[in-house]
């Protein structure tokens, strides 16, 4: 969508948003002006597949709310067309009180005015979360408009068991990775006599900015950034010296080394999951949501989870998470409130990470929870200490989906064209990335 009409959209959505919050009479509890009633229940809006064991660990847990606190909720899992369908709501002035989505669409739905201001001091768990999942609930402005309950950052997949065949140990630096990516491409190590795998699984598609998601974690490993600032003063940085780098060096594991699986620039996560779980691909930089499924497809004693590799200044990795949002116009917003203040609890934490097929919760972000209170496997470990030493989350601004789309359609371009120059397309991109944060109205002058 072209950036003026998107603005447009942003502004039409926000418009119908806030005349939903001032349509009702007013009354004294409601900070909108909406007549309050404790006993209304709930509506939760979830984005995952609905009938998904993810939608069943939600549901779990919000059962665990009403039992806790005694307000009533439902459950609206919702995947496909979810920004759609929210808008939709929007402009019939009734959204759902809450909203369980990713953290990075925080500037998006807080500049279309859907949601409304938290007090920290009228969530009393806050002041145990840590300080990153703090931050991540701000938005420009400085005012948190989402309390971030569930964590994740990236880490390793490697096949231990190829590594043993070839007498081989997992990498910790870039060269490393490239020796072993080198080795798992070129020395048969599943021992099938075909010369059909490869060292590193890519989600290179320009759907949804998988290419840009999954760079992002090069990106930071080398001391780059998408863009460079804070509150409402920005500038893009994909020409710097190490963002050079990194887009360099991972689109030479493409076009140079040959070590990433067949078909990358075409693919998204499904396609990219299945290239690793079937032994096309020896490694693969990801979440730990990906555990229960390759430990039942491929199974836990044919891969290990480690640390990401260190590039050039440290192991950054991408952090993402789950975030509650409380939508402007809630007729419960002492309910609202008490889910947010619940779902950050420590025993809401601890119960959320119970089970084996989904997780309500990640990682904890409440500071008193240590995952392995609930949990044995010391793979959670690795993933729990990436969060803490090297998570980076994408910076909250208006909007950062077309920031990671931009950036997705430039590295997946490279990838899929090896005869492109690099420094001449991020030289592009940096300047559709300064028209976009423009149109934002956070470009710094």
């Amino acid at each position: 969508m072209h950036t003026k009409m998107k603005a447009a959209a942003v502004l039409g959505v926000a418009a119908l948003a806030l005349a939903g919050c001032s349509s009702a009479a007013p009354a004294p509890e409601g900070g909108s002006g909406v007549k309050q009633d404790e006993e209304a229940v709930l509506e939760i809006w979830t984005r995952t597949t609905p009938g998904s064991p993810s939608e069943a660990a939600t549901i779990r847990q919000v059962e665990a709310f009403t039992e806790a606190t005694g307000f009533k909720a439902e459950v609206t899992a919702i995947f496909d067309d979810f920004e759609i369908k929210l808008a939709q709501r929007a402009g019939q002035k009734d959204l759902p009180d809450i909203v369980l989505n990713d953290v990075s669409q925080l500037g998006t739905m807080q500049s279309q005015g859907i949601l409304r201001e938290i007090d920290l001091e009228d969530i009393e768990n806050s002041k145990n979360l840590t300080a990153q999942a703090l931050e991540a609930g701000k938005a420009v402005d400085g005012k948190t408009y989402g309390i971030p309950y569930s964590a994740q950052a990236n880490a390793l997949f490697i096949r231990s068991d190829w590594l043993q065949n070839l007498g081989l140990e997992a990498p910790t630096d870039w060269d490393e990775m490239l020796e072993v990516a080198t080795a798992f491409t070129e020395n048969d190590p599943d021992g099938n006599g075909q010369a059909d795998t490869y060292g590193l699984a890519v989600p290179g598609s320009t759907k949804r900015g998988y290419a840009s998601w999954y760079f992002s974690n090069f990106l930071w490993a080398a001391g780059g950034d998408f863009i460079t600032g804070s509150g409402d003063e920005w500038l893009p940085s994909m020409t710097s010296d190490e963002a050079i780098e990194a887009t360099t060096w991972f689109r030479d594991l493409q076009c140079k080394a040959g070590v990433v699986q067949p078909g990358a620039p075409s693919m998204d996560t499904p396609p990219t999951n299945e290239a690793f779980e079937s032994g096309v691909a020896g490694m693969y930089v990801t979440g730990p949501y990906m555990m229960p499924r390759f430990d039942k497809v491929l199974g836990a004693d044919k891969y290990e989870v480690v640390p990401a590799p260190e590039g050039p200044k440290d192991g950054s990795v991408l952090a993402e998470g789950g975030t509650v949002y409380l939508m402007a116009g809630s007729e419960n917003e002492k309910g609202q409130t008490a889910f947010a203040d619940w779902y950050v609890s420590p025993e809401a934490q601890k119960f959320g990470m119970e089970g084996t097929d989904a997780f309500a919760i990640q990682l904890p972000v409440n500071e008193k929870v240590d995952i392995s209170d609930v949990r044995d496997d010391p793979r959670w470990q690795t993933f729990a200490t990436a969060y803490k030493e090297s998570g980076h989350y994408a910076p909250t601004i208006p909007s950062w989906t077309p920031v990671r789309q931009m950036s997705a359609d430039t590295i997946n371009a490279l990838l899929a064209d090896c005869s492109l120059d690099v420094e001449e397309e991020l030289t592009k991109l940096d300047g559709k990335l300064t028209a976009e944060l423009l149109t934002q109205g956070i470009l710094k002058q």
